[in-house]
């Protein structure tokens, strides 16, 4: 076992925190019981404000991002983030079904986010996020 597969056996068995803010409730629960699977504690919010209070107040290992979200989307949460806890902007995950371009990603990475990435479908996509938050 080389150097590297110590990293992502010792990755794959830390547990996380995470937060995940995302406007449809299907997508929520599939996500709380992807990441339930490995022990990781989830709260999904359903409304970016609350989202934000909920980032600023607690820590957290990865935040999880729509970008769509009605009357407070996910732009809105990385602007008031940066105003009020900065430090979290690293571990910030934007995640969307739209296809952003390469300057739209450039203007979200200016923020300080940890990743731009298509919206994850299934548990290996969810775990490829989750393995690079700790290797960074």
């Amino acid at each position: 076992m080389n150097k590297h597969d110590v990293m992502i056996l010792l990755v794959s068995m830390r547990i996380m925190k995470v937060l995940h803010i995302d406007d449809s409730p299907e997508i929520c629960e599939l996500y709380a019981d992807m990441f339930t699977v490995d022990n990781h504690t989830v709260e999904s919010i359903h409304d970016g404000q609350e989202g934000l209070e909920l980032a600023t107040k607690n820590d957290y290992d990865l935040i999880l991002l729509d970008m769509c979200m009605p009357k407070y989307g996910g732009m809105d949460f990385l602007r008031d983030l940066k105003k009020q806890r900065p430090s979290e902007l690293r571990k910030v995950v934007v995640t969307s079904v739209l296809q952003f371009n390469e300057t739209q990603i450039k203007e979200l990475m200016k923020f300080g986010i940890h990743a731009v990435e298509e919206k994850p479908k299934d548990l290996q996509q969810l775990e490829r996020i989750q393995k690079d938050m700790w290797l960074r």
